[in-house]
């Protein structure tokens, strides 16, 4: 794109594209003219939001995860001046030397981590310690296991990649934390549901939902799609691959590609079948065959194009309020793991209620003293799970 700007991306004709993508305009309004990130100097694996910290005063350099990777959405960001290395089908050795061209700035290294997935996090503790020191915080998010927000895609997902009706189908979902809740729910419209999980609690939480819940033992032989959402690895097994229907249909929603055993899969296939990029069929030696998508990664991101853009607005805007409370009051956030304040979580909200006509009730002075909580928030104690 130009011989003064370091980027890496597949083809600048993509820029326009890639700029029709809104959001966060109220937060650059709200916060554009005092500039608080201001000496901020950003490595990213997401898009979109870059030009608004941008707004904000900070200066930003990208790579994307590799499967999430749009070209449109790269070249748009290289075209407006920032450094971004990315491109959709990135080897894996060059996913790493993306992300390891966005460790220095022209006048020094990083100082923030926004990350997702801890790729970056994980790198630079493993192999580049020297550069520690000089980081103020990072801030990790995931949109992926969130259980409002799976529900937006993980049906389309299926049906993009096999255009096969779930209606009549039994679906194994294996986890109901977060993410597994918000598979389930999604795939209602399915024959049956089944979970599973190690989580007594959680067991409980789904039995009280309707849903049967057994051992993936048992509900290998039953499930025609199966859903992993757990964090775990080895989830779905050889022993399981070997007891499941025809044709059945396996996928991940997880951040990492360990929750399938993929290796099994390939060393004990007779015939591998590239139906897509992202849909391979695997013929096993008992004669049955296994549909794996996105060869175990994330299934919305490789076999669609991730979340809708509501749902990445919010989560951008969430990036965004967070990373400026970090830089403008650090004394507040000792080293440690610490959530976003629900005072903050209240404001990423409110900020996007306007466009879907929401009105909320505001408390009066007597009702803000009755409940012991301040009159504009936040309104629910730490440890509230919604």
């Amino acid at each position: 794109i130009s011989d003064k700007l370091p980027c890496k991306v597949a083809d600048v004709d993509l820029a326009a594209w890639g700029c029709k993508m809104q959001g966060l305009m109220r937060m650059r309004e709200r916060y554009s003219a005092s500039e608080p990130l201001e000496g901020a100097r950003f490595n990213m694996e997401m898009a979109v939001l870059i030009q608004t910290l941008v707004a904000l005063g900070a200066e930003v350099q990208w790579s994307s995860c590799n499967i999430s990777t749009q070209d449109q959405a790269a070249t748009a960001v290289a075209k407006a001046g920032i450094p971004v290395y990315a491109w959709k089908g990135e080897t894996g050795q060059e996913y790493l030397w993306c992300l390891e061209q966005t460790l220095y700035f022209k006048d020094g290294s990083l100082n923030m981590i926004l990350d997702d997935g801890v790729d970056l996090t994980n790198l630079i503790h493993t192999k580049y310690p020297q550069v520690l020191p000089g980081i103020r915080d990072i801030f990790e998010e995931t949109t992926t296991g969130r259980a409002s927000l799976t529900t937006s895609s993980l049906i389309h997902d299926v049906k993009r990649a096999t255009d096969v009706m779930i209606a009549s189908k039994i679906v194994v979902v294996a986890g109901y934390g977060d993410m597994g809740k918000g598979c389930a729910q999604a795939l209602r419209v399915s024959e049956s549901v089944i979970i599973t999980d190690i989580d007594p609690i959680s067991a409980l939480q789904a039995t009280m939902e309707g849903y049967e819940v057994t051992a993936m033992d048992e509900a290998c032989q039953e499930g025609s799609i199966f859903v992993t959402a757990t964090g775990c690895v080895d989830v779905i097994r050889g022993q399981h691959f070997e007891q499941m229907k025809d044709d059945a249909i396996a996928c991940n929603t997880g951040h990492f590609d360990v929750e399938i055993d993929i290796k099994w899969l390939d060393k004990s296939t007779v015939e591998k079948v590239n139906i897509n990029p992202q849909v391979g069929q695997y013929q096993l030696k008992n004669g049955c065959h296994i549909i794996l998508l996105a060869k175990g990664r994330l299934v919305n991101l490789g076999c669609a194009m991730g979340h809708s853009s509501f749902v990445m607005r919010s989560s951008f805007t969430n990036q965004v309020m967070a990373q400026t409370e970090l830089w403008t009051h650090p004394d507040k956030y000792p080293i440690g793991v610490h959530f976003l304040p629900k005072k903050l979580d209240e404001a990423v909200t409110e900020a996007h209620l306007g466009k879907l006509s929401v009105k909320l009730t505001k408390l009066t002075e007597k009702q803000a003293q009755y409940l012991g909580m301040p009159h504009d928030g936040p309104f629910k104690p730490d440890h509230y799970c919604y």
